[in-house]
């Protein structure tokens, strides 16, 4: 099988990824998309994250029924933090009939020059990019750190999807907005919402 690897710390995982998933599972040639969800993003502070194990129930809970959709802890038990190149190597030993694609924001494709291995995760697997815009000035500021390569974008591995229906929306703004009380009921699944709700969780 074909399975596209939608990595996320899903915390939570709201309408957004779940579109962009089923998007990936149904308009393209992946036959699966497994979520994976990350214990820790070297790139982001730990101390934001509910434990591994709800946000792998919210996602659980949130594509239940779906066939095209998986969720995975394969990362919960690799060393930390988790790199997408040494979880690419695991997977393809413990799954030699799959093959394995990456599914990412072109944000991440233009800094995917800092990532650890990102030559050979470049030449040795296909990658899915969604549009997924920087602010004039959040593309400036990352410019000016070095932090900004298209060179890969016109990779030959590099499928991109234009017409993925993006939402502009974030999992820090869900949290932000449970915490201030507002309703974020449309952003999530009924059965995610519930979860979060019965839960307490970002109050």
């Amino acid at each position: 099988m074909k399975i596209g690897l939608y990595f996320g710390t899903f915390n939570p995982v709201h309408v957004g990824h779940l579109i962009i998933a089923n998007y990936m599972a149904d308009y393209t040639e992946l036959d699966q998309v497994w979520m994976i969800v990350s214990p820790q993003n070297p790139l982001k502070d730990k101390k934001s994250l509910l434990a591994d194990y709800h946000r792998l129930a919210l996602v659980r809970e949130a594509i239940e029924g779906n066939d095209n959709l998986r969720v995975s802890d394969i990362e919960f038990k690799l060393p930390k933090p988790s790199y997408t190149s040494t979880t690419l190597a695991y997977l393809k030993e413990k799954h030699p009939d799959h093959t394995f694609s990456l599914i990412m924001g072109e944000d991440n494709l233009r800094t995917l020059h800092k990532w650890k291995n990102y030559e050979q995760i470049l030449n040795d697997h296909q990658l899915y990019v969604y549009p997924r815009a920087v602010t004039m000035q959040e593309e400036e500021e990352l410019k000016a750190m070095g932090k900004i390569d298209n060179s890969n974008i016109e990779h030959v591995n590099v499928i991109r999807c234009d017409e993925v229906p993006v939402m502009k929306i974030s999992s820090s703004f869900i949290r932000k907005s449970i915490k201030e009380g507002r309703d974020v009921q449309y952003l999530l699944t009924p059965a995610v919402h519930k979860y979060l709700d019965e839960m307490n969780f970002y109050r």
